[in-house]
């Protein structure tokens, strides 16, 4: 068994439940997650790859890419010569995403995958960076996919994980409670009539490894140099590791 939410199912249940909700939330995607972190999680993304360490010419695969925001960042840091690669499981966010580029005269500057990350359809050591953001608490097998992710990166290349995490402060963890619980959901059904889906998104968050234990995963899964940083007193974390 393992948790959707606060239930527990089985692993085929839990990926098929989650790909209902992303299906139901993609086209209201950006628009939540504006409301959801009051915009903050645009300047999560932004220090988040600038802390990547990309360089021109790089090859960045972008898992759980959803609607482009980070591979949209990525690309601009390996352009000319480099390549980013987009892929998500779930079908309706990757045409999110394809249709947000397509705005910006930007959908074809970069590859469209549908991948279920537990089983990358890449050969080895392919890959110079990988990216996931906000994605990795949905996966059903996490250890699977952060082993599946050290093998399609090259020697030296690095993975980087951003997730909502676990608040430390007593008083703010309270605080991110009401918010998550209370309000979250009323803002999913008015703005995108699905009050379930984003209380699940609240009780995954609740679910998810602490940043000990995800940091400790990434090492069980072959990854060194493995280091977390705080964001927003832990509303988010930025996990990193190497492969060597």
């Amino acid at each position: 068994m393992t948790d959707f939410g606060y239930r527990e199912v089985e692993p085929e249940e839990k990926t098929r439940l989650v790909g209902q909700v992303f299906s139901s939330v993609a086209d209201s995607y950006d628009i939540m997650n504006d409301l959801m972190s009051v915009g903050i999680h645009r300047l999560w993304k932004r220090h988040f790859v600038s802390g990547c360490g990309m360089r021109p010419g790089q090859r960045v695969l972008d898992l759980a890419g959803g609607t482009g925001d980070i591979a949209d960042l990525a690309r601009k840091r390996v352009a000319p010569s480099g390549e980013v690669l987009v892929a998500d499981i779930n079908r309706q966010m990757l045409e999110a995403g394809r249709r947000r580029m397509d705005d910006r005269g930007q959908v074809d500057a970069f590859e469209w995958l549908q991948v279920n990350g537990e089983a990358l359809p890449f050969a080895d050591r392919q890959f110079d960076h990988l990216t996931i953001a906000f994605g990795l608490r949905n996966i059903t097998d996490k250890a699977k996919a952060l082993s599946e992710m050290h093998r399609v990166l090259k020697p030296g290349g690095r993975v980087h994980i951003l997730e909502f995490s676990h608040v430390s402060p007593k008083p703010l963890a309270q605080a991110y409670d009401v918010w998550s619980f209370k309000v979250l959901p009323r803002l999913g059904q008015a703005v995108a009539s699905d009050r379930d889906s984003y209380q699940y998104l609240a009780e995954s968050i609740r679910r998810f490894p602490d940043q000990e234990t995800l940091a400790g995963m990434l090492r069980e899964a072959g990854f060194e140099r493995v280091t977390f940083e705080n964001l927003s007193a832990g509303i988010a974390a930025i996990h990193r590791g190497a492969r060597t």
